[in-house]
């Protein structure tokens, strides 16, 4: 059998490891491990010694096209990583190049706020190539701030330390037709403020007509079928005297305001409580 000095690439490192003890501090190692690979360009040169290995491709887009880090790039970040660092420690030639896969939408709102432009026409008259140098520069604004990631991470021990981290469930928009997650800011895109139907039913009492049960519905095309109507037993109804219709209704208390914008248009004759 080969020894294992023969089978496993061993790093030569001036870090000495042998001796941890108590008095070891991660966050100083660690920031001497970055120091030593920045001194010895570790990342190219793996590059470079791998590069007639079997290639493994890996394009990112870019980091924050419209805005700073936040916690959300923690769980994309770590998996990136992780892959491309197992491909290349199986075997492969990974050059992990940071593309543009992203679509420009949200740069060009950006832009189109920063240069007050309404449509084509404005866009026309500044010129394509000009209106494209501002979208690149906002860009690569944000991209400068891959430096400061570690304060993301800080940031997040704080939280966790303090017991604010947990694992739950979340409700998130999803699209039937993709079959795939959808973004706060995807699913908001086609929002829109609607008028729905909404009515108000009285419902006479079957031993006094004369008083009537008040309901309200945002589906009326289903009163013609409804054979019952239900209250909350935990809930404090009134009995009060319409003073515009002379009619009786029963009506939860916390909803006379909605149906009554003047107090002095009706009457309570009567609060029932359970």
């Amino acid at each position: 059998m080969a020894a294992y000095t023969e089978t496993t690439a061993t790093p030569f490192t001036t870090i000495d490891f042998s001796v941890a003890g108590e008095t070891l501090q991660f966050g100083n190692n660690e920031r001497n491990i970055l120091a030593y690979w920045k001194q010895i360009n570790a990342f190219e040169t793996s590059n470079k010694l791998s590069k007639d290995r079997p290639r493994y491709t890996f394009y990112d887009g870019p980091p924050f096209a419209t805005g700073f880090p936040h916690y959300g790039h923690i769980l994309a970040g770590t998996i990136k990583d992780t892959v491309t660092r197992w491909a290349y420690q199986t075997g492969h030639h990974v050059e992990r190049r940071f593309g543009w896969d992203c679509h420009g939408l949200p740069v060009e709102y950006e832009i189109d706020k920063a240069l007050n432009i309404k449509g084509p026409e404005d866009i026309a008259k500044i010129g394509i190539a000009t209106y494209n140098n501002h979208c690149r520069q906002i860009v690569m604004r944000y991209a400068e701030e891959w430096e400061f990631m570690e304060s993301v991470w800080f940031i997040f021990k704080q939280l966790y330390e303090k017991g604010f981290v947990y694992r739950g469930f979340k409700v998130t928009p999803y699209s039937m037709a993709c079959c795939t997650p959808l973004s706060n800011f995807e699913a908001g895109q086609n929002y829109k403020d609607i008028y729905d139907p909404a009515v108000w039913v009285s419902f006479p009492l079957t031993d006094d007509a004369t008083v009537k049960l008040v309901a309200w519905t945002t589906t009326p095309w289903t009163l013609p079928s409804n054979i019952a109507l239900c209250v909350n037993a935990n809930s404090i109804y009134v009995k009060i005297l319409d003073k515009t219709r002379n009619e009786v209704f029963i009506l939860m208390e916390k909803r006379l305001s909605e149906l009554y914008n003047k107090p002095d248009s009706y009457q309570i004759l009567e609060r029932l409580v359970k």
